[in-house]
């Protein structure tokens, strides 16, 4: 019993002497793709996507567009000149680059309003 009572500090002391273990390198992760989602078109969006593509129309006075959640489309009534009442109907898509809002039938639309439609 005295040679354990004499070896137990001996084994402790050796103990800690020892390295502790080397600390495997964490995992690189895959940072993800940052995602761009364009804001929901506001009354002026509207209006500047309109006047981009229907070049000779009136301008538009009001528009309220309505965006589902996660649709890639965004639908929208407006009036035209000094028209208080929404009386119009239209869509707005994302751009291919995904920089902003555009008429989805810009055409179809800007000849419903006698306007020449620009070509991009």
């Amino acid at each position: 019993m005295k040679n354990f009572a004499l070896l137990l500090p001996l084994a402790l002391l050796a103990a800690c002497g020892e390295e502790p273990a080397a600390q495997t390198a964490p995992e690189q992760v895959a940072t993800p793709e940052p995602v761009t989602t364009l804001p929901a078109p506001d009354e002026d969006a509207f209006k500047a996507a309109f006047a981009d593509a229907c070049e000779g129309a009136e301008p538009v006075n009001v528009a309220m567009c309505k965006r589902s959640m996660g649709a890639d489309t965004v639908s929208c009534e407006y009036g035209l000149g000094e028209d208080e009442y929404m009386r119009h109907k239209a869509t707005l898509a994302a751009k291919e680059d995904k920089s902003g809002w555009e008429l989805a039938d810009a055409a179809t639309i800007c000849a419903e309003h006698g306007a020449h439609h620009k070509a991009s």
